[in-house]
């Protein structure tokens, strides 16, 4: 008996241990659960109408379209607007910034340097109560906050764009603007790069459903469209295409270095100037490119913001160059005894028939058999004034283009009003393994293409163009250049910055 008991005891007290041993496992699986479920990302979306519908026809709508990112210990918000850019130029007005960052941080509790803004640079008229759209935008995407998968990656596409800059025989630099004539042919040597890569970040609901898709890409969209209306340009078509493909979803654009990168066939004048078919392809090959991104429970986001202050450029001796160069160029115009109507009259003639462009050749050959030259004296005339009216023609379009660029230097002369420096916000983000920095002014595409080749991580991208606007910024060596270029031109920096921001690009990257 004494042995039955013992052994019931010993039973009894393995069973104890057991249990204690199993509810120890259960609660350490449900908080290991419960942990796991915590670690995972949050995110919600929002948009809002800010078109203005009162500035005349309306083509296509413009948004404010917000992504609310939370992994439970850091929040952050991504706001992209269809505008030209963050006050200084466009209907985007002084103050905006502030009072949406301070707006967001005091209601959501959200910190203000966690929050990036970025517009597409588009020119569409927005509604002047935009501030007050956005900061709604961004309270309902917060609303909105779901658990998500997340991954990045890359697309491809490199049909809708071009380098707006030409590099000329002679050494300097001009580029393609409506405001421009472009240089002859013949003076042309070569054109710049474009960075056909589109950094994609995706975001999946746990059911797999797209949530989002935000997407980077460099280049200017300002197509237009064929009626002249209001419009968000590439990007609102390309943004349709991805939202139309993937039901429920939002896509939100972040502008790249877009700065010296034109659509393609910009200066073209033989068809209505058209954006649609540009965004069609860039929203397909997002698409393409959708397919082969994987998303995982990868919940990081860390952001780093960070102040630089950066040289401004001084003009003063830009400014004595390119009027020496006005003086110059108009004192080499020439006189002569045609004008625009004879011009283009005998340019026709001589470039129809260049043996007996004055008349039949019957009269060629009765001079020929007199010993007479009148007919081909009187062509060589003409053919001497064609040339000079011709490169009266370039002079003056060298001219106008420098008359432009000179009135931007001035312009940027006097606002700096002598201050040595200006400060910038760089703000550098990481969300799983998509690395991104920014920039508040138009990068040209150099800069992006240097960036991203010198991360240490792939998946590394640009975004030009947001929490502000200081005009372009060039590289060091277009920056040299003579300034025949809207970029050179309309810029408040000095050479050295590229230099000073490349640097502190690479700082943050590494602590990414």
């Amino acid at each position: 008996m004494a042995n039955t008991i013992s052994l019931n005891s010993i039973f009894s007290q393995f069973i104890k241990q057991l249990f204690k041993a199993a509810l120890f496992i259960s609660v350490l699986s449900l908080l290991i659960i419960s942990t796991d479920v915590q670690a995972k990302i949050k995110a919600g979306v929002a948009k809002k109408d800010i078109t203005d519908r009162s500035a005349g026809l309306v083509n296509d709508p413009l948004y404010v379209k917000a992504l609310v990112l939370d992994n439970g210990i850091t929040k952050m918000v991504i706001i992209t607007l269809d505008v030209v850019a963050i006050e200084e130029i466009g209907p985007i007005k002084a103050g905006y910034l502030a009072k949406v960052r301070s707006q967001i941080q005091n209601e959501l509790n959200i910190q203000a340097s966690n929050i990036l803004i970025n517009v597409s640079h588009c020119h569409g008229i927005v509604r002047a109560d935009t501030d007050s759209l956005t900061v709604v935008a961004v309270k309902e995407a917060f609303q909105n906050l779901v658990a998500v998968t997340i991954g990045s990656g890359t697309g491809y596409e490199d049909r809708i764009m071009e380098n707006r800059r030409y590099l000329m025989k002679d050494g300097s630099q001009t580029d393609a603007r409506r405001a421009y004539s472009l240089p002859p042919d013949h003076e042309i040597a070569e054109i710049g790069k474009t960075d056909p890569e589109i950094g994609i970040l995706k975001l999946n609901k746990l059911n797999g459903e797209t949530l989002a898709v935000l997407y980077n890409f460099a280049v200017h969209p300002i197509e237009g469209v064929p009626n002249g209306g209001n419009t968000a340009d590439i990007i609102g078509f390309a943004s349709k295409v991805i939202e139309d493909n993937l039901k429920g979803s939002m896509a939100l654009f972040l502008q790249g270095c877009g700065g010296d990168i034109n659509p393609v066939n910009y200066k073209g004048l033989d068809n209505p100037t058209d954006a649609e078919p540009l965004g069609n392809m860039l929203g397909l090959s997002v698409l393409k490119a959708l397919q082969n991104i994987q998303t995982t429970n990868d919940s990081e986001i860390k952001v780093i913001n960070q102040q630089i202050e950066l040289p401004r450029a001084n003009f003063a001796e830009r400014i004595r160059s390119l009027e020496a160069d006005q003086k110059r160029i108009l004192n080499a115009l020439t006189g002569t005894n045609m004008n625009l109507k004879t011009f283009i009259a005998l340019t026709i003639k001589y470039t129809n028939s260049t043996e007996y462009p004055s008349f039949y050749g019957q009269r060629y050959l009765k001079d020929k058999k007199q010993n007479k030259i009148d007919m081909i004296r009187l062509d060589s005339v003409n053919r001497r004034d064609l040339e000079n009216y011709r490169s009266n023609i370039y002079l003056m379009e060298r001219l106008t283009r420098i008359r432009e660029n000179l009135s931007l230097v001035k312009m940027h002369q006097l606002k700096s009003a002598g201050a040595e420096t200006i400060n910038v916000e760089i703000l550098g983000l990481k969300v799983g393994n998509m690395r991104l920095v920014t920039f508040p002014g138009e990068l040209t595409v150099q800069i992006g293409l240097n960036i991203k080749k010198n991360a240490p991580n792939k998946n590394t991208f640009v975004a030009a163009y947001t929490n502000g606007y200081i005009y372009y910024a060039p590289t060091a060596e277009q920056l040299r250049n003579t300034g025949e270029a809207q970029e050179d031109s309309d810029t408040n920096l000095a050479p050295e910055w590229q230099m000073m921001f490349e640097r502190k690009v690479a700082e943050i990257l590494q602590k990414l």
